[in-house]
């Protein structure tokens, strides 16, 4: 399944953002972290996956990029 940073809704793209930077999972919308690990985006209780790792990373540089 390949999932775009556009596909997901703002509480999962805040939810990849704040587990990326290493902050607290108490920030993180609880709805949108079981969406997230039945994507396969986390794994665990907090911790982003390869292909949650290489979706922030993409969104980051789109951003960038302009």
């Amino acid at each position: 399944m390949d999932i775009s940073w556009a596909d997901l809704d703002s509480d999962e793209q805040r939810t990849i953002a704040i587990l990326g930077a290493g902050l607290s999972i108490e920030l993180c919308d609880p709805l949108a972290l079981l969406t997230l690990r039945r994507l396969g985006l986390i794994i665990g209780s907090s911790h982003l996956t390869a292909a949650g790792h290489n979706l922030r990373r993409a969104a980051v540089v789109k951003s960038i990029a302009g």
